[in-house]
């Protein structure tokens, strides 16, 4: 029972991670070959923003 109990946890833990863009963030730095910044943070999240209000919305 254990066994069940922490892979799920790690699984809630790893869907939540996801929803905070946290795991955003670190492939953004992986893919850009930086480190975390208050700076860099910034940058990711206008990208991220940028992306999601400049789509045409549907209906």
């Amino acid at each position: 029972m254990s066994r069940a109990w922490t892979s799920f946890w790690r699984t809630l833990l790893a869907v939540l991670r996801e929803l905070a863009d946290e795991r955003a963030y670190e492939r953004h730095l992986r893919a850009h070959g930086r480190g975390p910044s208050g700076e860099e943070w910034r940058r990711f999240s206008e990208e991220r923003l940028r992306q999601k209000y400049q789509r045409p919305r549907c209906c």
